[in-house]
């Protein structure tokens, strides 16, 4: 039962952990879930002549007008999640998820035991935040033998370490017998490295990315500004298609064509954005250049297309 416990609670840790990062993975989508919240309402409104109701209670420049506020809404929390909330909930993922792959590396506690590999054997009473009480431990490489009142597990430097307090120690090798007492007792676990947290892209904000030493940082910070031309391309071009009223049989068709459109310009930038980190003679010019033309040149055809 206490191993299924403890599983359970790692679980509910790992998903309680992914929430944190969330904000994080719903920003490179959110331009598609626009796009594809516009198809959805499109087809609602050719339905079920949804917006003959909302015109018995506003102007039709007034429905337009709640559309347009209703994406320039979802632009401004864009920015907001992008530059400040993702940021800041990825550094809280960032920390909890080392967290759990250094405790993951140690093993689980089960049944008031806690063995490290073949290194240490701690018995317990109880635990309550990661520090055990009432402790019996035996460290097999030196035949140590310790009791003390609790064990901590820390990290320093690039190893974990048991700190043990108030105890005794007992030594039986070849090369020591003794017993001691001590109020405080640290054992290196140094076959046991942790891993260190690393920053990464998203551990910054557009402005420090721009600024930031690394040539990868650098253009990550620059994609992300052209992330926002192409949100507001696309709220321009769901605007069209929400406001699409012809009752075509090729709807289907259009829209299908359109979110290929979409989609290819994201694949160029991918693309723009390989050649900017691997090869000297790419520069940032080219890549906004190339990347705002297709832009611009997409947005026009799919506006043809809506016509």
């Amino acid at each position: 039962m206490e191993l299924q416990h403890s599983f359970s609670k790692q679980i509910l840790e790992i998903a309680g952990t992914t929430l944190l990062a969330l904000p994080s993975f719903i920003n490179p989508i959110v331009p598609f879930l626009i796009l594809i919240g516009s198809f959805m309402i499109n087809n609602k409104i050719q339905n079920n002549n949804e917006i003959i109701i909302l015109k018995q209670y506003l102007s039709s420049n007034g429905v337009k007008l709640l559309f347009k506020f209703s994406i320039f809404f979802i632009f401004v929390f864009f920015i907001i999640n992008n530059e400040i909330i993702s940021k800041n909930f990825y550094e809280k993922y960032k920390i909890k998820e080392l967290e759990i792959r250094n405790n993951l590396k140690l093993g689980t506690p089960t049944q008031n035991e806690f063995h490290i590999d073949n290194l240490v054997s701690i018995f317990f009473e109880n635990m309550r935040n990661n520090t055990f009480y009432d402790v019996n431990a035996i460290i097999y490489q030196d035949n140590q033998f310790i009791t003390s009142n609790t064990v901590v597990i820390e990290l320093s430097k690039s190893n974990f370490n048991l700190v043990f307090s108030n105890g005794e120690r007992l030594i039986l090798n070849k090369n020591e017998k003794s017993k001691t007492i001590f109020d405080k007792f640290t054992y290196a676990l140094e076959n046991k490295t942790f891993e260190k947290l690393l920053l990464d892209k998203d551990h910054f904000n557009t402005i420090e990315l721009i600024l930031h030493n690394d040539k990868e940082f650098r253009n990550h910070g620059h994609n992300k500004i052209f992330q926002y031309f192409f949100l507001l391309i696309i709220a321009l071009i769901s605007l069209e298609i929400i406001f699409f009223y012809k009752n075509r049989k090729n709807n289907l068709f259009i829209f299908s064509s359109i979110f290929i459109i979409v989609l290819g310009n994201q694949i160029l930038n991918s693309f723009l954005i390989f050649l900017l980190n691997n090869v000297s003679s790419f520069i940032l010019l080219y890549f906004y250049l190339i990347n705002i033309i297709f832009l611009l040149f997409s947005y026009f055809v799919v506006a043809k297309m809506l016509k």
